[in-house]
């Protein structure tokens, strides 16, 4: 009973870890390239606002980055202390992945994001610009090689098992297995929204505490059509990514589905209460053959249930339901409010363009259009990419249960002997530190925000710098 309780307290416990981790790179990744875009526009323009926006952002960024390094230390400790099987089984493939990772990522943004938050007015324009992109582009290859490993271990290739371990025969399959491309882009997009929503948040939160600054409507305009771009895409890629976990992965789709037996037309099920022991959902809410036409584009398709996944002797080979049920839709309503909010703000700022900046001005958008409720609605919706992200994250990982590498080897087959109540110490200290970090970092990015609404970020224009201006300040770390 003692390896049941490690067991379960050692996945909760790295279910933590990176459950806090992931919210930082979620934002870097995309708030990198924000950040660019800020950069190119004000090279293009000379327009302030763009450079205000990027001082400001800079910030959170270099907070962000600093947050994901330390989660990112102690997380991967864990293999080593909770999980020793899983290096010991797959560490050949998994060893030089994050190797990878660390050589052609992480290196690139250590060196390059000095000049990218003190080289303002430090460096040619140029050099400060290319900085930007190449931290931007150190933190996209860092997702992917953290992508490609996640995929490898729930669609595995490439690969053979000698004496128990695995040993790569073609890393080329290794890399692009078969979920990889639609986890690599389900994961950037999904980290564009959560940076979309979090300037729109912000940027509302500063407008209605009375910062009317040309940057604020600036940050407030790239937020909103960031997320209103981008949601309808990240539907449609969901949908791919579906098809291909219904292929390599049905028991995992049938418990987002809650769906118990085989059948051809299969509901939809909106709402009900996964029941394990009786195999079946009460309380049930259903649309008629909906999830056959989403997962196979036929009324009539062929879903395969969950008591197919049952062993002789009874024991579940599927994933826990209710967890994967319930995070699914966490994450699939919290899509769809982001879509809402995000169209109806743009269709506000649209329809009352003429009457404050108006088609005279150049500008497509009006922000003054979006009446309150609307700018009340997107403050707390600055955080609303983390949700959905961990709500997906949770269905993609309790759903490839019981396997750590699908097919490969379980859960259970890699945690550590060590004694439960062990376990549970260290997983009560890292819940306390995590909730107190994370507190002060959501303070830390409202103070930053009243501090630029009151005008106090020590903002100065310097015109010395190469005959343009530059905006020379005090640290952004300040």
């Amino acid at each position: 009973m003692e390896t049941l309780d490690t067991l379960i307290l050692s996945r909760i416990q790295f279910a933590a870890n990176i459950s806090f981790h992931i919210l930082f790179p979620t934002i870097t990744i995309a708030l990198g390239w924000v950040l660019f875009f800020f950069r190119v526009r004000f090279a293009q323009t000379q327009d302030d606002k763009w450079m205000a926006a990027y001082r400001f952002w800079v910030k959170v960024f270099a907070l962000s980055f600093a947050m994901g390094v330390v989660s990112g230390i102690t997380m991967s400790f864990q293999f080593g202390t909770n999980w020793p099987g899983f290096m010991e089984t797959v560490g050949n493939i998994a060893g030089p992945l994050l190797a990878y990772e660390v050589m052609t990522a992480f290196f690139l943004e250590a060196v390059f994001i000095g000049i990218m938050l003190f080289g303002f007015s430090r460096v040619p324009g140029w050099l400060h610009m290319l900085a930007t992109f190449l931290v931007a582009f150190g933190t996209t290859m860092s997702a992917f090689w953290i992508i490609v490993l996640n995929s490898w271990m729930h669609t595995p290739q490439g690969f053979e098992m000698i004496d128990g371990v695995a040993h790569a025969t073609s890393w080329v399959e290794i890399i692009f297995n078969p979920s990889m491309p639609y986890r690599f882009a389900h994961m950037m997009l999904a980290s564009f929204l959560t940076v979309g929503f979090l300037v729109a948040g912000v940027s509302a939160f500063r407008w209605l505490i009375g910062d009317r600054s040309r940057e604020v409507r600036a940050m407030l305009k790239t937020g909103v059509a960031i997320g209103a771009l981008l949601i309808p895409v990240q539907i449609f890629m969901g949908d791919l990514h579906g098809l291909n976990t219904k292929e390599y992965q049905p028991a995992k789709v049938a418990a987002m589905e809650g769906l118990w037996e085989t059948q051809e037309g299969a509901p939809l099920v909106l709402f009900g209460i996964p029941d394990e022991e009786a195999r079946e959902n009460r309380h049930a809410i259903e649309i008629p053959g909906l999830a056959s036409f989403i997962l196979t584009h036929e009324w009539d398709g062929e879903l395969t249930g969950l008591n197919d996944f049952v062993a002789e002797d009874g024991t579940a080979l599927h994933p826990p339901v209710a967890p994967v049920f319930w995070s699914f839709r966490v994450m699939v309503g919290t899509g769809v409010a982001m879509l809402l909010l995000s169209w109806a703000a743009v269709w506000f700022m649209w329809r009352r363009r003429d009457r404050h900046e108006g088609q005279i001005a150049g500008h497509w958008f009006a922000v003054e259009g979006l009446p309150k409720p609307i700018l009340y609605a997107l403050v707390p919706m600055a955080f609303s990419g983390w949700v959905a992200t961990l709500a997906g994250w949770y269905t993609t990982e309790i759903g490839r249960q019981p396997w750590l590498v699908q097919g490969v080897m379980t859960t259970e087959m890699a945690v550590a002997e060590v004694p439960a109540p062990m376990v549970l110490g260290t997983l009560v200290t890292y819940l306390a530190i995590y909730a107190a970090l994370l507190l002060a970092y959501i303070g830390v990015i409202a103070y930053l925000a009243r501090k630029a609404a009151r005008g106090d970020d020590g903002r100065a224009i310097d015109m010395s710098h190469s005959g343009k201006a530059q905006v020379a300040a005090l640290s952004p770390a300040e």
